[in-house]
């Protein structure tokens, strides 16, 4: 368990298969925020995996309180259980929600969670996840009737920048 940090010995030793996992994305991530990584989605197989982080790198902590606070959702299938591994066909069927003009009932909500999510919108920059939990979240309104606390919750969990929070 040379790759984790002190802190995170306890974690790794409460639950060694996501440890296991943790490593997997962290030190094997394809995901990149360029456009032509963008693009590339739509061609993907369905069953590949988006994997890792795009701009900082994982954090074990965080990571956890993700995959573990993401399990509330398990009964949505479009929501990611781990937003370090996301797959392709899921992130294919989501990037067209983002175009999708929501009503003027649903608006505010979509507004609400970019005025109060942690990173002012579903990512940190606007690349494949922008548009992939962009369109999450409004499949989540128009589709599941999600508020705008709960689209902060599901965006906030399913940071894949890396880092803490």
């Amino acid at each position: 368990m040379g790759f984790l940090k002190d802190t995170d010995l306890a974690i790794a030793a409460e639950d060694p298969a996501l440890a296991s996992r943790f490593k997997d994305l962290s030190e094997n991530g394809n995901s990149t925020c360029s456009a032509k990584f963008t693009e590339s989605i739509a061609t993907m197989p369905s069953t590949s995996l988006i994997k890792g982080s795009c701009c900082s790198p994982m954090e074990m902590k965080r990571y956890v309180e993700q995959v573990n606070g993401l399990a509330r959702y398990r009964d949505i299938a479009m929501i990611p259980s781990d937003p370090y591994d996301i797959p392709a066909g899921i992130a294919q069927k989501m990037m067209p929600y983002y175009d999708m003009k929501l009503t003027s009932t649903e608006q505010p909500t979509y507004d609400y969670a970019m005025a109060n999510s942690e990173e002012k919108g579903p990512c940190c920059c606007q690349c494949w996840r922008w548009k992939v939990y962009g369109g999450l979240a409004k499949y989540l309104i128009h589709e599941h009737g999600f508020n705008g606390k709960q689209i902060v919750d599901v965006w906030n969990l399913s940071d894949g920048c890396g880092g803490a929070m």
